[in-house]
This record gives structure tokens, C-alpha cells and sequence, in this order.
């Protein structure tokens, strides 16, 4: 591996100088640095296929992250692009005010029929973050109906992640995700990160568990369960670390949330779809039937944005007996698009054909395996993950579990390495994400590993010739 070059270059179908010329002057993207806006340019993407993508400069790099964990059935996948472009030639758009199409109602069947319990009522919207928003918007709107204005606020937690809208994004739980940006704080209460890995030393991971209840119990007591319209919750935190709670906590919230007359909204953006080998996660892998589930990203296989919220029909018919002419205002002009629907129908459709969910369930366990070896490295404390998710954890020393200090930028630093060596990684302060595309084989998880044990090796190296880290410390 030390003598790994980037492999299997093309030449480019773009120019980069035009393309890096033009981001810098005009381009803000998601989560840029406003005081260095045009400095520099982010990579330039030129090309997709399978599980690789091609850079500006004609390189081929295993897309470790999926995109944003989102590209499923992988990339240049014909069956969608033809449902695209058929769609697009049959019924490009339909307002969702004043009608609806064939593509938006075959779908939202078919997920009411993959979604847990009696959740049969789909809404669809933009993406993740109006997706939260929506479920969000819903339980106020359920108590408004139910005479109940003072039961709205939200209970979330610490490492969260649930979005960029207003409401969705003052659920989120990770501090800098809200510098400089105002959030709703009154109608949020938070509760600890349910990461057993930076749990107190003197507990157990079971007591660490019965501490994160115990805490919700309290907080629900505080505040007073008359005044608390939901729970919120990623079954996996995803974007703050693939933090996997302690077993059994689902189902306990669950009990908890349920004694208290508190509505459950489970967060599968990034966990339905086939990431953990189920279409939805929360009763096939943590036996719980939430009252409100959100999805997006896998979805379409990240192909068009599409999202949605799928809803209790119990909590329907309670609207529907307490009055008449009772209606939920809230919608997008793309609620139910002709095109992203047709999309997900073929994206579903390949899912189903090539058994992908059976083969994340045979595949993950080598995912998880050939990962956890990186272990053994001075500089990574812990990897976990389930399905086909997993995050490499580096810490100070393994004895006390403490990250690196965030201006060390340890992610970016091993993302870069890994980079110029044929393999993105998502980079999140200490850690790397991986997400691949539910397509992965196992020769190119060998090559993921080799070269992420190589990147972290070349990053320990730094490390340490800067003199802030040192291998003889950390063990």
C-alpha cells in the first residue's frame, strides 16, 4: 500500500478550471465557510457508475459514503434514468393542490405497505429536512385539534441530526451544526447523546442505557407531559457518528413515550431504504412501531430529491371524529412530483429484482468485519456501524476515549489521503463515515479497507511529525 497511486484515471468530460471559476464566484454550498467563500472550490464530480465516481481529472474513487447515504442501487443505473425521461415526456408536473397522479398514489401504496403497524398514510415533500418538518408541524397540528395548544414542544437529543429547515434543524443536537443560526430553543428539549462509546466511565453499557431513561423520565417530569407533543429520534444517529443507543432503548422509549400520551417519530432519512437490509428499521431491526415515520435519500437512490412522512391512520381517525373541516396546511409545490415518483417506483423496482436487501443482511457482517481490524491502528478508538453504515472513531488515546481537539481536523486529514488514493470518506472532525451503495461487493470493500488502513497510517505519521499526537501515547 505504500506505494498506492490513484487508479484507473479517464480523461474528463469537463473543465475543471471553468467549472472551479465559476463555483468560486457564484457557487454557497451546503455548510461553506462564508469568511472564505471562492478561496477555494470543492472537488468537481464529473461522472458516475456503479459504486465508483470520477473526479474533474478523470479519477475513479469508491463513493465510501454513498453520496450523502443515499445512492443505493448505485450509479448510471438505465431503469431510472428511462423512468426519468419517460415520465418527463408523459406528465412532467401536477399541482398537488388541485390534483394528483399515477406515479404519487402507486407509490405512496406501495410504502404504506412496507411501513410498519398502521402507518398507511403518506405525505410526500421535498427531501429529509421537509420531511421532519412535516411530522414536526403534524404533532402541533394533532394537539391544536385535540384542545391541547400547550403540548408542543419536542423532545431531541444530543449527536442528532434532522435537518436545515427551521424546525427541523432546531432539533439537531450537534452544537456547531447551530453556530450563528437562531432555533427554535423554546420549543426543544434536549436530552444527552445515547453514544455508549463516550458513556461515563464508571457504567456499564446496560446502566448506561437505564441512565438515558431515567433521564427522559425526569426531563419528561420537568417539563411536564402535557406540554410535550413528541419524541424525535434517528434509530441510528447517522451524521453524528453512526451511534448505535444501547439494546433495548427503543423499545423503552417507546414505553415511555406511549405512558405519556407523547408522540414517537422515528427518523429513518437514512436508515430506511435497504442501509440495514430492511426497508424500514424500526420494527424489523429494533422491534418498535413509532407513531410517525420520515424517509428520503434512499428512497430514489438519491437519483431526484423526494421525501416523506409515513402516519398512523389511528391518529387520522381521531382528527376525523373530533370535528369537521379540520385541515392540515402545510404542503410544497413538489409534495408528490410525477418524476420523482416514477424514480422511487423504478428505484424500488430494482431493489426488489436484484434482492438487494437480502444482500446487505449476507454482506454487512464483512462490511463490519473488515472494518473493525482497523482497530488495532494506534490512532482509531472504535469502529461501529450496522447494515451497510459504520464510522471509524479516532480519538487522543484509547484509554480515555477523548477525541482529538477539532482544530486537528483529523477526518479531512485522513479523507484527504484516502482520496488521492481512489476512495472518498466522510469526514466529521475525528471521525470517517461510510455509507457505500447497497451494491458494494466484497473485493471492493477489501479495497475500501485497504486503503482507509493506509490513509489513517499516513495521518498518524502527521500527527506526529507536527508533534500533537504520538503512537507510544495512545495505546
Amino acid at each position: 500500500m505504500k506505494s498506492m497511486t490513484r487508479p484507473n484515471s479517464h480523461e474528463s468530460s469537463v473543465d475543471v478550471a471553468s467549472v472551479e471559476a465559476s463555483a468560486k464566484r457564484h457557487l454557497i454550498q451546503p455548510w461553506d465557510m462564508v469568511d472564505q467563500l471562492g478561496d477555494e472550490a470543492r472537488p468537481v464530480m464529473d461522472r458516475a457508475d456503479g459504486v465508483y465516481v470520477y473526479d474533474g481529472a478523470g479519477n475513479r474513487l469508491i463513493d465510501g459514503p454513498g453520496g450523502m447515504w443515499c445512492v443505493q442501487v448505485g450509479y448510471r443505473r438505465p431503469e431510472i434514468a428511462e423512468a426519468l425521461y419517460g415520465q418527463a415526456m408523459h406528465l412532467g408536473y401536477n399541482s398537488p393542490w388541485f390534483s394528483t397522479s399515477a406515479p404519487a398514489a402507486e407509490l405512496a401504496e406501495r410504502i404504506a405497505a412496507m411501513t410498519p403497524g398502521d402507518l398507511n398514510k403518506i405525505f410526500f415533500t421535498t427531501g429529509g429536512s421537509t420531511a421532519v418538518d412535516t411530522a414536526l408541524r403534524f404533532t402541533q397540528f394533532l394537539s391544536n385539534v385535540r384542545g391541547k395548544p400547550e403540548k408542543k414542544m419536542i423532545l431531541s437529543r444530543g449527536d442528532a441530526y434532522h435537518g436545515s429547515t427551521y424546525l427541523s434543524a432546531s432539533c439537531c443536537g450537534k452544537l456547531r451544526d447551530r453556530d450563528y443560526l437562531d432555533v427554535a430553543e423554546d420549543l426543544v428539549v434536549r436530552l444527552s447523546s445515547p453514544n455508549p462509546y463516550r458513556r461515563p466511565d464508571d457504567m456499564t453499557v446496560e446502566q448506561f442505557g437505564d441512565h438515558l431513561i431515567a433521564e427522559l423520565e425526569a426531563k419528561i417530569a420537568e417539563v411536564g407531559a402535557d406540554k410535550i407533543a413528541c419524541f424525535i429520534g434517528e434509530p441510528i444517529l447517522a451524521s453524528g457518528g453512526v451511534i448505535i443507543p444501547p439494546p433495548g432503548y427503543h423499545k423503552r422509549v417507546a414505553e415511555v413515550c406511549r405512558k405519556n400520551d407523547i408522540l414517537l417519530i422515528h427518523d429513518e432519512v437514512v436508515t430506511a431504504f435497504g442501509r440495514l437490509g430492511h426497508w424500514f428499521a424500526s420494527e424489523d431491526v429494533f422491534g418498535v412501531t413509532p407513531d410517525i415515520i420520515t424517509f428520503a435519500k434512499g428512497v430514489t437512490s438519491g437519483y431526484v430529491p423526494l421525501g416523506g412522512v409515513a402516519i398512523s391512520e389511528r391518529l387520522f381517525d381521531e382528527i376525523e371524529r373530533s370535528e369537521e373541516g379540520v385541515m392540515f396546511a402545510n404542503g410544497y409545490t413538489y409534495s408528490g412530483h410525477p418524476i420523482a415518483c416514477a424514480a422511487a417506483l423504478a428505484n424500488i423496482e430494482i431493489m426488489e429484482k436484484e434482492g438487494l436487501l437480502q444482500h446487505v443482511l449476507d454482506i454487512s457482517p464483512y462490511f463490519l468485519g473488515r472494518l473493525k481490524e482497523l482497530e488495532e491502528l494506534p490512532l482509531v478508538g472504535e469502529v461501529r456501524g450496522q447494515g451497510l453504515m459504520a464510522c471509524v472513531d479516532a480519538v487522543a488515546d484509547k484509554r480515555s476515549r477523548n477525541p482529538l481537539s477539532l482544530d486537528k481536523k483529523v477526518g479531512e486529514r485522513i479523507d484527504r489521503h484516502t482520496e488521492a488514493m481512489g476512495l472518498i470518506v466522510r469526514p466529521m472532525y475525528n471521525m470517517c463515515v461510510m455509507s457505500p451503495p447497497l451494491v458494494i461487493e466484497r473485493s471492493q470493500i477489501d479495497t475500501m479497507v485497504e486503503i482507509l488502513r493506509e490513509g489513517i497510517l499516513r495521518t498518524q505519521k502527521d500527527l506526529e511529525a507536527e508533534g500533537i499526537w504520538s503512537a507510544s501515547n495512545a495505546a
